[in-house]
């Protein structure tokens, strides 16, 4: 059983030169995180001079980036390092909430938000978002599902907004909807694992009391990584000490990323600080780009006008084409990896997600000219 081991030896990667898989965008990596991926790859590396806890490493400099680079980045009195934005969001559910309790959650959330409330034993209310194409959330639709969880369900003990979420890249109205959710007593968690690392994202401005973070998503990270940030309120319970071992923190099991993706993080951070302040740029790339694929009968999904780089596309057109192709449903995959475009995940046509981030305008056409070719070709 163990004799065939050297496919093992030699994994290769098979991508385009042109990525626009939501996913990745945010995670390429920088030319200093590379250098760090390979300084720091060996298992505990960053344990070396570990006097107990990993947020006071001072060799290499992660309580400086903790406790007060971080902080300041995000809007939150404390931060800590989590091994990804769905890892935050469980520690802050179990750490905030009884078991029975309800966590009033966007209809528009990650699934990942919903195990988090399932595994720490929660019930769960949607705030319903809008009919499409808009999938819009309100403040009205947290205070409508605040109510019925407290009619229905008993203690609503925290809400969760995702901003922007994973399929339409929507960004709701955090600040109108914080106020609501405080109107009841709730905390809100802002889930931004798309947001922290592209575009500015304050949690204190919106409002928000805790904010988790996606380093191999939008942070230019190896992950997985991520980051968990809370007002000084929330983050008592939630960064806890353990009343047995009296330097480990209980929700985060001690110690959470002890190599490569933390050092990868921080390598990248100088960069990811310059581009999130070339945001309105990214917008208007995005905007510019979901324009052009409106113009070959592909019909964007979510915020009008749009505001960020994630895209959900309807396309009857190419749905129409899989009927017929020789490749079927997998014809789109390949004839855009044909043209050097990865990104779409094989076998979609209909509906498919895509992002045009730190992406320049010279490239944004050469992906714009694959969509075309690709339909001229089947006419």
């Amino acid at each position: 059983m163990l004799a065939n081991l050297n496919k093992f030896c030699s994994l290769k990667r098979d991508i385009a030169q042109i990525n626009i898989d939501p996913l990745q965008r945010g995670g390429i990596l920088t030319p200093e995180a590379r250098a760090a991926l390979v300084e720091w790859g060996d298992g505990y590396s960053v344990c070396d001079f570990c006097a107990g806890m990993l947020d006071h490493i001072t060799n290499p400099p992660v309580e400086e980036f903790v406790h007060s680079i971080l902080p300041e980045f995000l809007g939150t009195d404390e931060v800590r390092i989590t091994h990804g934005a769905r890892e935050g969001k469980y520690a802050a559910m179990h750490a905030l909430c009884e078991k029975g309790d309800t966590v009033v959650v966007d209809g528009n959330a990650h699934y990942t938000t919903v195990l988090a409330a399932e595994r720490a034993g929660l019930k769960i209310e949607y705030a319903a978002a809008s009919k499409p194409p808009q999938y819009a959330l309100s403040a009205d639709a947290y205070q409508q599902a605040i109510e019925r969880a407290y009619e229905q369900k008993g203690n609503v003990s925290l809400a969760v907004l995702t901003y922007p979420d994973g399929n339409y890249g929507n960004l709701p109205p955090a600040r109108e909807i914080a106020e609501v959710c405080h109107d009841y007593s709730v905390p809100l968690l802002l889930n931004g694992a798309y947001a922290v690392g592209r575009m500015p994202v304050n949690a204190r401005e919106l409002g928000a009391d805790i904010i988790v973070g996606s380093g191999h998503k939008s942070m230019a990270a190896s992950g997985p990584v991520g980051v968990l940030g809370a007002s000084e309120e929330y983050a008592r319970p939630i960064f806890r000490l353990s009343a047995t071992k009296k330097n480990k923190e209980v929700e985060l099991l001690g110690c959470t990323v002890r190599g490569a993706p933390l050092l990868t993080l921080m390598a990248s951070f100088p960069a990811v600080v310059e581009r999130v302040a070339s945001w309105p740029e990214e917008v208007d790339r995005a905007r510019w780009f979901s324009g052009e694929m409106e113009k070959m009968g592909l019909l964007l999904q979510g915020d009008r006008p749009h505001n960020h780089d994630l895209m959900f596309f309807l396309a009857e057109n190419l749905y129409q084409i899989s009927q017929k192709a020789k490749k079927g449903r997998y014809f789109l995959y390949r004839d855009l990896k044909d043209r050097g475009i990865s990104g779409i995940k094989p076998g979609l046509t209909r509906q498919f997600k895509l992002s045009t981030f730190g992406l320049a305008r010279e490239e944004l056409e050469k992906v714009l000219s694959a969509f075309r070719e690709i339909i001229e070709s089947y006419q």
